[in-house]
């Protein structure tokens, strides 16, 4: 009971504060923006929503996105990506079995992440500039 509470609680607040506004604000802004430009409004729209979901769900980027980010913007891509992102401590610690599992596991993760930062650079250029 407590959740729900909570969650009418966080939407009251919306409410409050005109997200609902702002969001349409901001779409119909970045849609002009990226009408202008030539390039798919589909796609930025389909951004801006995962966006708004991603607030309204209270998520932040997780630390391993974090850590990708860092790297791509200071090296940018690099080959040896998941060497670097391996923790060395843990990985010594492995059988040979449970290193490929990891490693597959942390290729996987580092995948998806280099597409969430992709999307969002080019997000960035068509709606910044």
């Amino acid at each position: 009971m407590g959740d729900l509470k909570a969650l009418a609680r966080a939407a009251k607040q919306r409410l409050k504060n005109d997200f609902w506004n702002d969001c349409k604000k901001n779409f119909d802004q970045n849609a002009d923006s990226a009408r202008q430009r030539g390039v798919s409004e589909i796609k930025v729209k389909s951004t801006m929503k995962g966006k708004v979901i991603s607030a309204i769900r209270g998520e932040k980027d997780d630390e391993f996105y974090l850590r990708v980010k860092k790297m791509l913007d200071e090296e940018g891509e690099v080959s040896d990506a998941i060497g670097r992102l391996t923790d060395a401590d843990y990985y010594q610690t492995l059988s040979y079995e449970e290193k490929q599992r990891y490693t597959l596991e942390l290729s996987n993760r580092y995948l998806s992440a280099l597409a969430k930062y992709r999307r969002e650079k080019e997000t960035t250029k068509i709606i910044g500039g």
